[in-house]
């Protein structure tokens, strides 16, 4: 004589498991929602980083790329107030933007 044994799980524990998904999937959903900064968010953000350094006269200024809304770091001499470096260099942000505006014409022309 053969017994049917059954895989069925108790009543409670498929409520934990559906619980824990749905804590996973609302924790998803926030890290996904916090990494997405308005464009007045980041520049507030950078205006802080900048007023906090001048107080001790660091030579360093955050600034904000417009096209990509990415920062930079620009190493400043406080005598002649010239641009001695920028992390990363303004120039090549200048061209990863061309570059994704050609890459995007490139898409629209073809579809």
């Amino acid at each position: 004589m053969h017994e049917k044994t059954t895989t069925e799980r108790p009543a409670e524990q498929q409520k934990q498991e559906q619980t824990t998904v749905q804590q996973m999937n609302a924790k998803q959903e926030e890290e996904r929602t916090s990494k997405e900064i308005s464009k007045e968010k980041l520049e507030e953000i950078v205006k802080g980083m900048n007023e906090f350094l001048q107080p001790s006269h660091t030579s360093l200024k955050f600034a904000v790329h417009e096209d990509l809304k990415e920062y930079y770091v620009q190493l400043i001499d406080d005598r002649t107030k010239e641009v001695v470096r920028e992390i990363p260099p303004k120039k090549l942000l200048d061209m990863y933007a061309a570059m994704m505006k050609f890459v995007g014409l490139i898409v629209d022309r073809k579809i």
